[in-house]
C-alpha cells in the first residue's frame, strides 16, 4: 500500500473498525439479550444497527470518490423497489458490485435489511463479516453436499422477516475475470451450450433451491446487470478509498416470482437463459455505451450517509480525545508503542479488506474438463457437484 494512499486509508479504517465494534457490541448484546424473546424486535434494532454500519461505505462510493452509479429500469419497477420481498440476481462483472447493491438498496430504503448468499469466509471478516452474520446473510462453502441445507435453513428463517429485504444471489458463483472467462467458453463449447463472451455460466443448484423455498413470499426477482462505461475506469476498493471517481451503470428488469416455470429443471433452464439474453444486453452495451431500452431514472444522492459519517467522525473524535487525556498513552514510549501497533493492525485489515474485494484473488470458477455432450452421461450433474 502505497504511503499516499495510506495516510487516506488508515484515518478512514479507525473511524469504520472504531464504530463498526461499537456496533458489532451493540448486535451481540441485542443477539443474546432481545432476540431469545423477541425474533422481530430484534431484526427491527438491527436492521437500524447495520444501516449506520453500512451507511460509512454508501457515503465512500457517494460522497468520497463521488462514483456515478446510473440505473436503468421502466418506472413500475423502479417505484416498486424496496416495497417488496425480491431475490436480486446479477452479473458478477466488478470488485464492488455488493457496494453497488448497497447504493441501490440505500436509495430504496431497504439497506439495513438487504442481504445476500456469501461464502464462508466472509464471516470471519473484521467489522463487515460479523455485521453480516448478525444480520442473517447466509454463508456458503460452495460445497453442494455441505450447503444445501444450510441454504434450505436459511431461506426458511427470511418468512417471518418484518420488512421488504433484498437477498442477493450472484448465480456465477465468482467474479468475472477473462480467464474465468475463457475457462467457462471452452466448457460451453465441449457441451454445445451458447458461448458467453461477457459473463460466465450460471450454477444453477442455489438459485433452483432459493426459488423453491422463497416463491411463497417473495413476489419478484430482480434481474440486474452491471456494465462499466467505456471512457470509465473500473471501480475497486483501492481506487474507492483514494477517491477516485467510476460510472456504472445498472439494468434492472423486474420479473414476477409467480411466472418462473414450477419444475426444478425447468427454473434451472430459465436461468441459463436469462443469463443468455443478459449476454446480449451486455453486447449491445459495449455497442451503444449505454442501456438504451430502459430509461434512465433519477436516483439522487442522499446527504444521510454524509450525516451518519460526520456523526461517526465526531463521536470518534471525542472518545478518542477524552480516552487519550484520561490515558496519557501518548505520553510514554510504551503508550506510543501501542498506538502505533493499533495502527499497524488497522492497516493490516484495510489491507485484507481491499485485497478480499479483487477479482483477481477470488475463487476460480470450477468447471469440469468438458467432454462431447452425447459422451456424458449428465455433464451439468458433474459439473454441478463441483459447485
Amino acid at each position: 500500500m502505497a504511503i499516499a494512499a495510506a495516510a487516506v486509508i488508515v484515518p478512514l479504517g479507525l473511524l469504520f473498525f472504531i464504530s463498526g465494534l461499537a456496533v458489532n457490541l451493540i448486535q451481540a448484546v441485542c443477539f443474546v439479550l432481545i432476540r431469545p424473546l423477541s425474533k422481530n424486535t430484534y431484526r427491527k434494532i438491527n436492521r437500524v444497527l447495520a444501516e449506520l454500519l453500512w451507511l460509512q461505505l454508501v457515503w465512500l462510493v457517494d460522497w468520497w470518490a463521488g462514483v456515478k452509479i446510473e440505473v436503468f429500469a421502466d418506472h413500475e419497477s423502479f417505484n416498486l423497489m424496496g416495497k417488496e420481498h425480491a431475490l436480486v440476481i446479477c452479473n458478477h462483472r466488478s470488485d464492488i458490485d455488493w457496494l453497488v447493491g448497497w447504493v441501490l438498496a440505500q436509495r430504496s430504503g431497504c439497506l439495513g435489511s438487504t442481504l445476500a448468499v456469501m461464502k464462508k469466509s466472509s464471516k470471519f471478516l473484521p467489522v463487515i463479516g460479523w455485521s453480516m452474520w448478525f444480520s442473517e446473510y447466509l454463508f456458503l462453502e460452495r460445497s453442494w453436499a455441505k450447503d444445501e441445507n444450510t441454504l434450505k435453513a436459511g431461506l426458511q428463517r427470511l418468512k417471518d422477516f418484518p420488512r421488504p429485504f433484498w437477498l442477493a444471489l450472484f448465480v456465477e458463483g465468482t467474479r468475472f475475470t477473462q480467464a474465468k472467462l475463457l475457462a467457462a467458453q471452452e466448457y460451453a463449447t465441449s457441451q454445445g451450450l451458447p458461448v458467453p463472451g461477457n459473463v460466465l455460466i450460471p450454477r444453477t443448484k442455489g438459485f433452483v433451491s432459493a426459488v423453491s423455498h422463497m416463491r411463497s413470499f417473495v413476489p419478484a426477482i430482480y434481474d440486474m446487470t452491471v456494465a462499466i462505461p467505456k471512457s470509465s475506469p473500473s471501480p475497486t476498493m483501492l481506487r474507492l478509498f483514494k477517491g477516485q471517481s467510476s460510472v456504472v451503470h445498472v439494468h434492472v428488469k423486474r420479473r414476477l416470482m409467480k411466472e418462473l416455470p414450477e419444475t426444478d429443471e425447468a427454473v434451472a433452464q430459465w436461468c441459463k437463459d436469462l443469463f443468455v439474453e443478459k449476454d446480449k444486453l451486455l453486447d449491445k452495451h459495449i455497442a451503444e455505451d449505454t442501456f438504451s431500452d430502459q430509461p434512465l431514472q433519477d436516483t439522487g444522492r442522499p446527504i444521510k450517509s454524509l450525516l451518519v459519517v460526520a456523526s461517526w467522525a465526531c463521536l470518534v473524535a471525542y472518545g478518542a480525545y477524552n480516552f487519550l487525556q484520561w490515558s496519557s498513552l501518548l505520553s510514554s514510549w510504551k503508550g506510543l508503542a501501542l498506538s502505533a501497533v493499533g495502527l499497524a493492525i488497522v492497516t493490516i485489515l484495510m489491507q485484507i479488506m481491499i485485497l478480499f474485494s479483487q477479482s483477481e484473488r477470488s475463487t476460480p470458477a470450477k468447471v469440469a474438463p468438458g467432454k462431447p455432450k452425447n459422451n456424458s452421461e449428465s455433464s451439468e450433474a458433474r459439473r454441478d457437484k463441483q459447485q
